[in-house]
């Protein structure tokens, strides 16, 4: 099961939710406020790489994720 990002648009609080993918855009209740008025959020994150030039580093795409669908080398083996 996905861990989901939402913001609370009553009290401004944001959140991680872990649910299924099929109630991913359903509004959670805040834990903060105890409202239901939340809406999921783009997950921002960020990759270091410790050589100078990226282009250097793995052929690997970086998008937080695998299960094969093209976030990670696993699917070029195949």
């Amino acid at each position: 099961m996905p861990v989901y990002e939402y913001f609370c648009r009553s009290c401004n609080s944001r959140y991680e939710k872990l649910r299924p993918i099929r109630e991913a855009d359903v509004p959670a209740t805040c834990p903060s406020c105890s409202e239901n008025n939340s809406v999921r959020t783009l997950s921002v994150f960020i990759v270091h790489n410790s050589t100078s030039d990226a282009r250097s580093a793995s052929n690997t795409a970086y998008s937080g994720g695998c299960s094969c669908g093209g976030a990670c080398s696993c699917a070029s083996n195949n």
